[in-house]
């Protein structure tokens, strides 16, 4: 394909004036004021036939095997030019919605009509990202026209969750979190599990004196009691539209899963084990119940399954479907997002009947964006509605996480870049406090 550049066509807007001057003062010779233009056009005709064409471009484009969602990644493209070839070319990458360009395009420079550059990606969402063709652009020695070629490609890149918060701070977290009774199996006096019965001290404390083995005794006796390491945590990401939606360039539902992640790898390393339900209008991912930190992997492919959708929850169906798999009392960490008091009451329903049985904790990300309108110095009567508008959707989303405490649920509401931090302090004051 060969159309003009700029250049050409403002050269060619550049003789207007001249040729209507010509037109009207000569008349007679209308013709000669076409000069100009022809001209014009017949530098654009010898500029593309000169250099290379575009049937002899060739390039190829190599991508990372796997990257993270929401990270930055560089592609690396290689470009052939035969004949004449121009000092650069530009390229286009065709990458669909799960790959984000920085710019419109690429500019690599050439020497002898090859060359080899950077193209800088970033991965916009999870799934399997395929750049289908490229277009490939580059000027005639004139500059006059674009000379294109669109290469067909059959390239595709696996996007995963992002687990680099389980490399980077991970070790980190587990170690900030070592309490006494979480870390060691063998240390004794916090937990639930019974280890012996000893006599008692001073210091120790009177609620654990067994009265019975006293009086049999005729001395103090008292449980000691050594952490549970095998409680059942089940994480359920709730993967509807509301879910779907992006928050500070990334969507809401890839934010939970890599705090997902990170929590379960720190609860795997602590022994207890911990299973994957992913949902939206129905149940889509039902993990079972994996313990040991060999099975993060298996997670971290459940996770990666976990697909967009623009379908409302269903809380109901979900959680009721997933109260009947559980055989005994575990931690249900539902991570969701609600926008309106309907489908917040159907949440509040659900939520009431698990925490009958189950420790449910709730995690929700902060709506930064109705908190900056609110906050927001209004400067018209449209801004004075907004802010109104923003305080009355935060006052019942403030109302409806009331009522979720008020269950008997635990409720997270963290900052988008905070929510893992928050999400592993959350279990961890649990698992020390014995609620689980």
């Amino acid at each position: 394909m060969i159309y003009p550049t700029r250049t050409a066509i403002w050269t060619a807007a550049a003789g207007a004036p001249a040729t209507l001057l010509v037109a009207l003062l000569l008349p007679g010779r209308w013709y000669a004021a076409l000069a100009w233009p022809v001209a014009v056009l017949l530098a654009s005709l010898a500029d593309a036939l000169r250099g290379s064409r575009p049937s002899q471009a060739k390039l190829s484009l190599d991508l990372p095997k796997t990257a993270s969602v929401g990270a930055d990644i560089e592609g690396r493209a290689s470009i052939t030019l035969s004949g004449t070839a121009p000092s650069r070319a530009e390229i286009m990458l065709d990458a669909g919605p799960l790959l984000e360009q920085a710019d419109d395009g690429h500019w690599i420079d050439l020497t002898n009509g090859k060359g080899a550059g950077i193209v800088p990606l970033r991965a916009a969402r999870r799934g399997t990202a395929r750049v289908a063709r490229v277009w490939l652009r580059w000027k005639g020695p004139l500059g006059l026209v674009w000379k294109q070629r669109i290469v067909p490609l059959d390239v595709s890149m696996a996007i995963l969750p992002d687990i680099r918060p389980v490399h980077e701070r991970g070790a980190q977290i587990f170690q900030r979190h070592a309490l006494q009774g979480l870390m060691a199996q063998a240390d004794r006096g916090d937990g639930a599990d019974f280890d012996a019965l000893v006599e008692f001290r001073s210091g120790m404390d009177r609620r654990a004196i067994d009265w019975k083995q006293s009086a049999r005794h005729s001395k103090l006796h008292a449980k000691e009691f050594r952490t549970e390491r095998n409680n059942q945590i089940v994480f359920a990401i709730d993967a509807g539209r509301q879910m779907s939606e992006p928050v500070a360039g990334l969507s809401r539902l890839d934010r939970v899963v890599s705090a997902m992640l990170l929590t379960a790898w720190v609860a795997l390393k602590l022994g207890d084990r911990v299973a994957l339900h992913a949902f939206d209008s129905r149940p889509r991912i039902a993990g079972g119940l994996v313990s040991g930190a060999a099975a993060f992997g298996e997670l971290q492919r459940l996770a990666a399954q976990i697909d967009y959708s623009g379908e409302e929850a269903n809380y109901t169906h979900a959680l009721t479907t997933l109260a009947t798999r559980l055989t005994r009392r575990s931690m249900i960490v539902l991570f969701t997002e609600f926008t309106d008091l309907t489908s917040a009451e159907f949440l509040v329903r659900a939520a009431a009947r698990m925490v009958e049985t189950h420790l449910l904790m709730v995690v929700v990300l902060r709506d930064e964006e109705l908190e900056a309108i609110l906050d927001r110095r209004p400067e018209s009567a449209d801004d004075v509605t907004r802010a109104v508008t923003a305080a009355a959707l935060l006052r019942d989303r403030m109302m409806v996480l009331t009522r979720l405490r008020h269950l008997g649920a635990h409720v997270i509401e963290a900052e988008h870049d905070r929510v893992a931090d928050r999400l592993v302090q959350g279990y961890v004051d649990l698992k020390r406090r014995n609620l689980l």
